[in-house]
């Protein structure tokens, strides 16, 4: 078992290019459903059938896994037996057959332009954490990059004088334009506070931490959230959620679908989609909250 899930994951990481977040997602899935034949049905995984795949979902809802994790794991195992297929391992994918679990559509919390305001002005820029805190939220409600990438971002990624910001994910090149106050908080940072922080001339990182390493998901995720408390938002913010928002803000305000999804990287029309229904919700809300027969 443990040689076909390593072929796997070299095929997910040198061919498919998958990022480091898919990668363990798809293993942990497939562990999971390793451990389960041990323990449960011993068999070889490429012995596995369908009633073996239909058995575990049923195992897995009764062990409370939400419709969204039994689902995410059902793509995975086809995934997997998709490729075991097309190696020769194979002579058919179980899991073909197997109905995903029906989710419950859940729409991203959205902040309003007042919340972002508020959220915003939270960095006080009287000390280096200051300007480079309010320098990664400008940058990241401006470009609604995710965080991986905005971590990954490099001093030399930042066009200061064009008012960009270039941007690399699986492989795939994006350049994306910033606002005037965001041009001007990153100006403050990369000229004035950075070179302060840095612990190595070399470092390359946009963004450090206070020891002048580069940031982590970690540590930006507790600046976002200690941002959220002193602003006194009730929404729970997450560093996507800036995302969600910039594409929602755009859509309001007449951005074109293919221009949000280029500037988000999406390589579906149909993920930038989702915002459309995010927006025809909102107003359908306002409608019911303020037309009298309602």
């Amino acid at each position: 078992m443990d040689s076909l899930l390593e072929a796997y994951q070299t095929y997910l990481s040198d061919e498919k290019h998958a990022s480091q977040n898919t990668l363990s997602s798809y293993m942990r899935d497939l562990r999971q459903l390793s451990e389960y034949l041990e323990e449960y049905d011993p068999m070889d995984l490429r012995e596995v059938h369908q009633a073996t795949i239909d058995a575990y979902v049923q195992w897995m809802t009764g062990r409370g896994k939400s419709a969204a994790t039994v689902t995410r794991s059902l793509a995975s195992i086809k995934s997997f037996y998709a490729y075991l297929l097309s190696t020769g391992e194979v002579k058919s994918n179980p899991a073909k057959g197997v109905a995903a679990v029906k989710v419950e559509r859940k729409f991203p919390e959205i902040l309003t332009s007042r919340e972002v305001e508020l959220f915003l002005d939270q960095p006080q820029c009287v000390d280096a954490k200051g300007y480079r805190d309010h320098a990664m939220l400008e940058l990241l409600y401006a470009t609604g990059i995710r965080v991986s990438e905005l971590i990954a971002l490099n001093e030399t990624d930042v066009n200061l004088g064009g008012g960009f910001i270039r941007c690399e994910s699986k492989g795939k090149e994006r350049i994306i334009p910033l606002y005037p106050a965001a041009v001007k908080a990153l100006s403050d940072y990369i000229k004035d506070i950075r070179p302060q922080l840095i612990a190595d001339p070399e470092e390359e990182a946009l963004f450090v931490n206070m020891n002048g390493e580069r940031m982590s998901r970690q540590g930006f995720w507790k600046i976002v959230k200690h941002y959220q408390e002193t602003a006194q938002i009730s929404k729970d913010i997450t560093p996507h959620t800036l995302r969600h928002s910039f594409a929602v803000h755009l859509l309001e305000n007449g951005a074109d679908l293919r221009s949000i999804q280029e500037m988000l990287g999406h390589a579906d029309i149909s993920s930038t989609q989702i915002y459309t229904h995010v927006v025809k919700k909102q107003l359908k809300d306002v409608y019911q909250r303020a037309h009298p027969r309602a």
